[in-house]
């Protein structure tokens, strides 16, 4: 597939992805959340739809998240941008030469990502962080999809025990099931088909307040995913 390809494909899905409206609940709490806002964003525009993928189409790393951030993506359009998760995330990719600046706060803010891609493995914000089974199973298929034409990807880095198994059922659905089940772990690694995945403690305020997650550890990760594809 060709770098046009790429870039046309992945624009075909993320229009596809920012009009579903396939979870009721999720759609309901993602307009509230919109509409309502927070008072500190009460004069700014909420996006208030599903956040597609982001990064450079020909990426041979792929980071999946969780999902977008009530106040986060769901107010900017950018999956990690806009709020401390992503602010965390992005001086880390920064630090090893896979973003152009340390920090983004919005969508039109021209930060570039080289040889890496970010998504997530929901669309929507969903509440208290915690989708249900069946909206994390309705959403599936975007990933599924986004890993066959991002096909230059050979690391995947999932963010946290949730990522980590979105990764593996996706692998599984693409024809590479992972017998036994790795274990997730921070800096755990697993070679599964044609893909290595470097697992990471999601950069939550739950995890970076509390020192589960610091900087350091972060960037030991994102590193390691660089040096694999450079000796690739």
């Amino acid at each position: 597939m060709t770098g046009a390809e790429r870039e046309a494909g992945l624009a075909v899905l993320g229009a596809e992805i920012v009009a579903c409206r396939r979870c009721p609940r999720l759609v309901e709490w993602r307009e509230r959340v919109a509409r309502e806002k927070v008072a500190r964003y009460r004069d700014e525009p909420y996006w208030g739809r599903p956040a597609p993928g982001f990064g450079d189409p020909d990426a041979r790393i792929l980071i999946v998240g969780l999902a977008p951030g009530a106040h986060g993506a769901n107010r900017t359009g950018r999956v990690f941008t806009g709020d401390a998760s992503g602010d965390f995330l992005w001086s880390a990719l920064h630090t090893v030469g896979l973003a152009d600046r340390p920090s983004s706060r919005r969508a039109d803010d021209g930060l570039t990502l080289t040889d890496a891609y970010i998504a997530a493995a929901v669309r929507c914000a969903p509440p208290l962080n915690k989708p249900t089974i069946w909206e994390r199973d309705a959403c599936a298929p975007f990933l599924v999809r986004e890993v066959t034409l991002l096909d230059r990807v050979r690391v995947i880095v999932p963010l946290g025990q949730f990522g980590w198994d979105a990764t593996l059922r996706t692998l599984a659905a693409l024809g590479h099931p992972a017998r036994p089940k790795p274990g997730f772990g921070h800096g755990a690694e697993a070679v599964v088909g044609a893909y290595r995945l470097v697992g990471s403690f999601h950069p939550s305020q739950q995890n970076t307040f509390t020192g589960r997650l610091t900087a350091p550890m972060l960037v030991d990760v994102l590193g390691r995913a660089a040096r694999v594809v450079s000796e690739a």
